[in-house]
Parts: C-alpha cells; structure tokens; sequence
C-alpha cells in the first residue's frame, strides 16, 4: 500500500496528466482564469489571480496534483489531484479538478477521471469526490462515471462553511 504513487504519468487518447510543477503556473492560471469555470463553485473567485494562487500553492503541496495536457495542441487545459489517502480504508480522494471551458461537453473530464481511477483502483477499493452542493454541473460529470452520493460534509473556504456532497466510485468486482 505504500507504494502508491500519488503523481504518476498518465496517458490517455486526449489528455496527459503528469505532475504539476512550479512553472506550470502561467499556463495553469490562463486555463483557469475565467469566471465560468468556477460560478457554480463554492469559491466562485477562484478565477481572479490572488485566489488562484492559493488554489495552485495547494496542489503543489498536496504532492498529488496534476497538469491536464491536451495531447493534440501541447497546452495545459486542466487540474485534478489526489487527496486524502487512508490505506487502513483502501480509500483516496479525487478532487480540485477544472478544465478550460474550450474542453467543456466532450469525453476529456471522463478520460481525466478514468485514468485516474484506474491508477486508484491498483491501490484502493473506493474513490470519493466531494462537490458543493450548488455545483450541478460536477455532481453530473461525477455521477456520469458512476458516482453514487453517500453523504454530505461540510468545507471551509476563505473563512465560510460550504456544504458539500461526498460521492463513492467502488472498485468494480
């Protein structure tokens, strides 16, 4: 179980996911910065550049945080990270994840996701996303690849308490 690298390089047919770096934020921040991405997001400021730092500070400390790279034009379109790993409850979290806009509505959030999981499910038996109760639009991507809602819990942000949602992939049989 100690073994489970919480940054691998992944590759699918559109996206590559590969650590985040430091210098990745330029890049990162251009594919986040638009208000859209994030109004259905508990920190709906996430997209002016003060709040972005303290998101993109975070996922290079959680030491599980991905760059999503378009595979066709080379440029980072995205984040996701792991988080949370509890070996005793063979369990992890994916969250944090966005995409550009420009990628919105086709298969890369779902390719995103099952490479992810598929890393996971090498190491645990459940995967949880947590999603703020107001962020329809990720409640569906989550439940589009099977997401099951389990509870709720709630999740400070900027001094104020945001109910979230928990959901659970379980590792298929």
């Amino acid at each position: 179980m100690s073994d489970f690298a919480l940054q691998p390089h992944l590759m699918g047919d559109l996206l590559e996911l590969r650590p985040l770096r430091p210098e990745d934020w330029d890049a990162l921040f251009a594919a986040g910065s638009d208000p859209l991405i994030w109004e259905q997001h508990p920190d709906r400021e996430r997209y002016k550049e003060e709040y972005f730092k303290e998101y993109f500070r975070g996922a290079l400390e959680s030491r599980g945080a991905f760059a999503a790279i378009d595979r066709k034009t080379k440029k980072i379109v995205g984040s996701s990270r792991y988080c949370g790993y509890n070996p005793g409850k063979r369990e992890i979290e994916i969250g944090w994840t966005f995409l550009a806009r420009s990628h919105w509505g086709g298969h890369y959030n779902g390719e995103m996701k099952h490479l992810m999981l598929g890393h996971a499910f090498k190491f645990v038996d459940s995967v949880l996303f947590v999603v703020g109760v107001n962020n329809l639009r990720s409640q569906k991507a989550v439940e589009k690849i099977g997401g099951v809602v389990i509870g709720r819990r709630p999740e400070e942000s900027h001094g104020k308490i945001f109910e979230h949602l928990v959901f659970q992939i379980k590792k298929p049989a």
